[in-house]
């Protein structure tokens, strides 16, 4: 399948619906191999590459952080990133803090990926759900 060459890209209802959805991608949070608390723009990136060094947990940022990069943000806004554990020993899991609910497993398995929704729910307030 032939990428896009011409355009602004991928379009609802006009040009080719065969082409892919192309977005832009930065780099990744990566290199996690010990328990640490995120920052916002970390989670921003859309996917956490981890190495946990033994069973342990990642922390989100508070709810207020999350407020303050996401400042367009309004209540019911919500993007998803993924969190790819590459060790093939130890589990790495996703850890409460102000402000937060969670839904779901925050567990990520051994050699495995998985797929979180961050949803704004009011002013300090997000919920997490694993999706995947």
């Amino acid at each position: 399948m032939a990428l896009p060459n011409s355009g602004g890209g991928y379009q609802l209802g006009d040009g080719n619906v065969n082409e892919p959805i192309i977005s832009d991608q930065g780099d990744i949070t990566s290199g996690l191999t010990s328990a640490v608390t995120l920052t916002a723009a970390q989670i921003a990136t859309g996917i956490i590459s981890t190495t946990p060094g033994s069973a342990l947990n990642y922390t989100l940022p508070t709810c207020a952080l999350m407020d303050a990069l996401f400042t367009n943000a309004k209540p019911n806004s919500s993007f998803d990133f993924s969190v790819i554990n590459l060790s093939s020993a130890n589990i790495g899991s996703l850890a409460t803090a102000t402000g937060w609910t969670l839904v779901g497993t925050m567990g990520v398995a051994v050699s495995s990926s998985s797929l979180f929704r961050a949803r704004k729910t009011g002013d300090a307030a997000w919920t997490l759900y694993r999706i995947g």
